[in-house]
């Protein structure tokens, strides 16, 4: 049965004392992620010295994961608890104040926007997260590495979306600030932060009349979230949707085929271009 973490932790701690952590057992590192881009990053630098949990299982939304007895339990053993803080997964981060390792939370030293946690989608900010990683591992060297090519398709995004008809992105859920803001474009959000949040009728007005105005001929739907709001404000506005992807978390379809963080913002880029009209 799923419990919240406050729930869990007092009984948890009492059972578990001071005992050792995780990787005792095999001598690698344990690493617990709240999501995915944080493991994918704790994956690629630590490689065979690490074990890395992703607490969001393939295909399901982070923002309010409930987590296992057992789950928590991992938490509190693990060597490194990598999590984002300001209320994006609340268990986790609950969890994350009694481990027995060390917990990072990676908001911490960013300029964020306020209440927004979507930083792992401006480049720029995520290759810092990586390097703070890479720190909290001991493994600098590999953390640059992957930093180095995290910056190269910011370079990327800054080349394909340098010259385009239009600079507004239409999207159902307003994920998308960072990425907007650092590369000179404008989000149309019909929600807020949260994806599970119901605009009202007028919201949905007010997206549709700016999709108008700006001449949008496509608003942008996620993967993991229902497109019904999206196909909607499309119909309304006689334009047509395309998935962009917040990347909250790959599906099992994706981790199968060999999708990963540079993949996935690379064929959002596509989008992007598609959508805007780049050249």
């Amino acid at each position: 049965m799923l419990v919240g973490a406050a729930v869990v932790v007092a009984c948890l701690l009492a059972v578990a004392g001071c005992g050792g952590n995780a990787s005792a057992g095999n001598g690698r590192e344990d690493v617990v992620a709240g999501f995915y881009p944080p493991a994918f990053a704790a994956e690629q630098i630590g490689g065979r010295a690490v074990d890395v949990t992703n607490l969001t299982p393939a295909g399901s939304e982070p923002h309010d994961i409930e987590l296992s007895v057992r789950d928590v339990e991992h938490v509190i053993d693990a060597d490194l608890v990598l999590y984002l803080g300001d209320g994006f997964q609340p268990a986790v981060e609950d969890a994350a104040g009694d481990t027995h390792g060390k917990a990072l939370d990676l908001l911490d030293g960013l300029d964020v926007r306020d209440g927004d946690p979507h930083v792992w989608l401006d480049p720029v900010r995520y290759a810092r997260i990586v390097e703070t990683i890479g720190k909290a591992l001991g493994k600098e060297a590999a953390a640059r590495a992957l930093a180095a090519r995290v910056r190269a398709l910011d370079a990327e995004y800054r080349a394909g979306l340098a010259d385009c008809e239009r600079h507004e992105l239409v999207t159902s859920h307003a994920a998308f600030g960072y990425l907007a803001e650092r590369y000179g474009l404008e989000q149309i959000a019909a929600t807020g932060l949260s994806p599970e949040a119901e605009p009202g009728p007028r919201d949905v007005e007010r997206v549709v009349d700016l999709a108008r105005a700006h001449g949008a001929t496509t608003i942008f739907v996620e993967p993991l979230v229902s497109p019904d709001l999206a196909e909607t404000i499309a119909r309304e506005a006689g334009a047509r949707t395309a998935v962009l992807d917040p990347l909250e978390g790959l599906t099992e379809d994706e981790l199968a085929t060999g999708d990963d963080y540079f993949s996935v913002m690379r064929a959002n880029l596509a989008a992007i271009r598609g959508a805007l009209g780049c050249r």
